[in-house]
């Protein structure tokens, strides 16, 4: 997989959450960088309630979108 330039967006798709309040399962979500939780399977996302949060990685699945995409969903956000 291609490394992304860290201004480059990146989004992951819920596949399963504990708390369907504020993380849907198969709704896409803005993923924002932080090593120390990556290093502790954690992804920080901006979850439904628009905050950035920590979630464990295994609820998202990370996804590749098309430039294009990943402008709509950041202008969107």
């Amino acid at each position: 997989m291609a490394k992304r330039r860290s201004s480059h967006p990146q989004f992951a798709i819920c596949i399963r959450t504990d708390d369907p309040d504020v993380l849907t399962p198969r709704m896409i979500y803005r993923v924002l960088p932080d090593a120390g939780a990556a290093r502790s399977r954690f992804l920080r996302v901006i979850d439904n309630e628009g905050e950035d949060y920590l979630y464990p990685a295994d609820y998202f699945m990370l996804v590749d979108l098309p430039a294009a995409v990943e402008r709509a969903l950041s202008r969107a956000s």
